[in-house]
């Protein structure tokens, strides 16, 4: 028995290690997708400054 409740409590540590490290990338990613739309949208206000400029 008491082999038993070690083996779920190390299934439960392990699964708790995998959903911190997936949290982990999922923020990361986010971030990453946030400063790449915000390089882009930055970048198309400029150009767009740009455009009305040389009309």
């Amino acid at each position: 028995m008491r082999h038993r409740g070690q083996g779920a409590l190390e299934y439960l540590f392990m699964l708790a290690a995998v959903l911190i490290l997936v949290t982990m990338a999922i923020r990361v990613i986010m971030s990453s997708v946030h400063d790449l739309n915000s390089a882009v949208s930055n970048y198309t206000e400029e150009v767009r400054k740009q455009i009305l400029e040389d009309l």
